[in-house]
């Protein structure tokens, strides 16, 4: 039996079921290799590097995570790899920020909220590869369903630019009963702060004056969580 190498063949020179498109058409995408999967969202390689084996390139510069490790990865940091211009970073940025909203979308359709494991399920792939910290809320129903999630603010979290006003009038306009506010940290490490237990606090005793509590406040690091509630903070 003959063995065909096709690392150095170009896309057209391939047998026709080894070519991306027509594989996903004939056998679906699930069987697909990730490399194979972009080489699709590429539609074309760099100069003498076919589009298969670019992909396979950047895939190979994160060993450990492969796709996942792209999410490190800021838009000019992908452009300053070798064969990814600016349109192939583009593409790279929303494939991935859609994976992130099926994620999360498939996490709200399974979870009730009923522990802070739940809820950090929901966040974890949107925040944890977030370069600087983001303050946002999830609000929910008398069933512990979220209804909505807003983002309040970006930068360091401190009293004073995470402010009570911004937090409530959004949870107002939504009828929210209960509020589980999320932040997360970009080193990677969850350990809450001094100023984060000060925000909470604050936002805690602002929540019981409008009949609005705070459940929980969740700080995502990379692939872990700490919940003040579950820690006894609040």
């Amino acid at each position: 039996m003959t063995t065909i190498n096709c690392s150095h063949m170009s896309m057209k020179e391939l047998p026709e079921l080894e070519r991306p498109y027509e594989k996903l058409e004939h056998f679906g995408p699930q069987v697909l290799s990730e490399a194979e999967l972009l080489a699709i969202v590429f539609r074309t390689g760099a100069r003498n590097v076919r589009v298969v084996e670019l992909a396979q390139r950047l895939l190979a510069l994160e060993k450990e995570e492969g796709l996942y490790g792209l999410y490190q990865y800021s838009l000019d940091e992908l452009m300053s790899i070798n064969g990814i211009g600016r349109v192939k970073a583009i593409q790279i940025k929303a494939v991935l920020e859609l994976s992130k909203r099926i994620s999360k979308h498939q996490n709200l359709l399974k979870h009730r909220i009923n522990s802070p494991s739940s809820i950090a399920s929901v966040y974890m792939e949107e925040m944890r590869y977030l370069k600087q910290e983001h303050f946002k809320i999830a609000l929910l129903d008398t069933k512990n369903q979220i209804v909505s999630d807003r983002d309040i603010t970006k930068g360091s979290i401190n009293s004073s630019i995470v402010h009570p006003r911004e937090v409530f009038k959004y949870a107002i306009k939504k009828s929210a009963t209960a509020i589980i506010m999320l932040h997360n940290h970009p080193s990677g490490d969850p350990s809450p702060s001094k100023e984060d237990i000060q925000v909470t606090k604050r936002m805690i005793e602002c929540g019981e004056l409008i009949g609005i509590h705070i459940l929980d406040h969740i700080i995502i690091g990379d692939g872990s969580y700490i919940s003040l509630k579950e820690r006894g903070i609040i």
